[in-house]
């Protein structure tokens, strides 16, 4: 997919970053987005950071599973 950029200078500052740094313009862009978005997170207070962190760690976690029984501990650890 092409990045279309419709404005001049915003087409200007990326193809003057993607020059200098030898990438496409498309990844300058990106680039340029991920080190915004980076500064602006840091300037999230710590405790918002950490409940977003969470959140996203509670999307990863697979629902399901089940209580072990004491003998499938033992024969995990390897005690008969």
């Amino acid at each position: 997919m092409n990045l279309q950029i419709r404005d001049p200078r915003a087409r200007e500052l990326a193809r003057r970053i993607a020059h200098r740094r030898h990438i496409s313009m498309t990844e300058a862009v990106i680039e340029a987005l991920e080190a915004e978005f980076r500064r602006i997170s840091a300037q999230q207070p710590l405790a918002e950071r950490l409940d977003a962190i969470a959140d996203e760690l509670a999307t990863l976690a697979k629902p399901g599973g089940r209580d072990m029984t004491k003998d499938e501990v033992d024969a995990m650890w390897g005690h008969r």
